[in-house]
């Protein structure tokens, strides 16, 4: 079967916060013919950032899935319309990300129906309107679990409890709503149980006892992992850190041309935060259409050691201004000393304010960018430990985060 060819100035992979921010100021700040694919039919609807993308002068897509690349800024895409293949002068991904399901999370028990992530949960209440349960219990406690709470209390599911593993230091319930929902932490999911449909769920606490929650759905939530497949198939370099695409401040994947933004780069960040890089990655893209040669390089690698999981960005363009970098840790920190070091020279310090955990961000602030060697090794933030030594005009103090 034949492919109609097109060709657009701007395509825009996902119709996510982070995708639509960024039609709507590419749009607005004429850029020039700004598309956006979503491969889901449901997800544009009246929604206020897509009218206010399409408003701004973007076309949006529902139901158009890219499947492939067929150069280095073309895809191929299949939808209502068929088979095309259409050729952008610059293609920003925002194709997000998803929780990891139940068996990868290698959760013990058996295999029965009424197990959904938060994801699953939301496409089956909002999109389609289908039953999932009357009594749920909910594992994590961060935002997008609070989103499943509500979600499940739309559908007219009884929320019993909502699971951590993390310590739970705010009062022991959480609302929404006039009935607060009981919030277990320092808690694991330690088997599912029933056949054919979920009849429990056996939890163990951190001394070692075990209780068993009677309950007909358990919905999974954080633990992302970025949708990176198109990123990967178009050649662009991942971070072993974040999983996905390898980014500089600029937004920059090593393809020329191809910027990434939101849920792709690290999942779980809060809506205001990819929105704000759909907005900031107009800039860049816009120089790359005027023609601003020529696409960075070297770009210096920026790791994060464990305790922490990942950085972002994650890649250094020497010389280029950077802002603030997110940071996440594997496990919970309360208020860490973050160091950060180029071939064992300190670079920066800085205390964070408050607590990392492996649901939620901490910024550390960017002016260490400055004295980075362009040809020294990758830039490592640790917790503590300050390195031998320090590169003449890096940071004396620490800041806060």
């Amino acid at each position: 079967m034949s492919r109609r060819l097109r060709a657009v100035d701007v395509l825009v992979v996902g119709a996510g916060p982070a995708g639509l921010a960024a039609a709507r100021r590419l749009a607005a700040a004429g850029a020039g013919t700004v598309e956006v694919l979503e491969r889901q039919r449901h997800a544009l609807g009246a929604r206020g950032p897509a009218r206010a993308a399409v408003r701004a002068g973007a076309v949006l897509r529902a139901g158009v899935t890219a499947t492939g690349w067929a150069g280095p800024l073309t895809l191929d895409t299949t939808g209502p319309d068929g088979l095309e293949r259409i050729t952008a002068r610059a293609v920003v991904l925002a194709t997000g990300a998803r929780e990891r399901p139940r068996s990868a999370r290698l959760v013990p028990g058996t295999r029965p129906a009424g197990v959904l992530t938060a994801g699953e949960l939301r496409q089956a209440v909002y999109g389609y309107g289908q039953y999932v349960g009357t009594r749920a219990l909910v594992v994590g406690a961060e935002p997008v679990a609070f989103g499943a709470v509500r979600a499940l209390r739309r559908a007219g599911v009884r929320v019993v409890a909502l699971v951590t593993e993390d310590p739970w230091r705010r009062p022991g319930a959480f609302g929404p709503g006039r009935t607060p929902v009981p919030v277990l932490g320092g808690t694991a999911v330690a088997e599912l149980l029933g056949r054919g449909r979920l009849s429990g769920v056996r939890l163990v606490g951190r001394d070692g006892r075990t209780t068993t929650v009677a309950c007909d759905t358990v919905v999974f939530t954080g633990d992302w992992i970025p949708e990176h497949e198109l990123a990967r198939l178009g050649g662009a370099e991942l971070d072993r850190g974040t999983r996905g695409p390898a980014v500089d401040s600029a937004f920059r994947t090593s393809q020329a041309g191809v910027f990434a933004v939101g849920g792709v780069l690290h999942g779980g960040e809060p809506a205001a935060t990819v929105v704000a890089q759909g907005r900031a990655v107009a800039g860049p893209v816009r120089e790359f259409l005027a023609g601003v040669p020529p696409w960075p390089a070297p770009r210096v690698p920026v790791v994060a050691d464990a305790p922490l999981r990942w950085v972002a960005p994650n890649r250094l363009v020497p010389g280029e201004h950077t802002g603030r970098f997110l940071v996440r840790a594997r496990r919970r920190l309360e208020r860490p000393v973050l160091s950060v070091a180029q071939d064992g020279v300190l670079l920066h310090r800085q205390r964070v304010r408050g607590t990392a955990t492996p649901s939620r961000s901490v910024s550390l602030a960017g002016g260490w960018a400055a004295a980075v060697d362009p040809g020294g090794g990758p830039v490592r933030i640790t917790v503590a430990g300050p390195p031998t030594g320090r590169r003449d005009g890096g940071p004396r103090s620490a800041c806060r985060g």
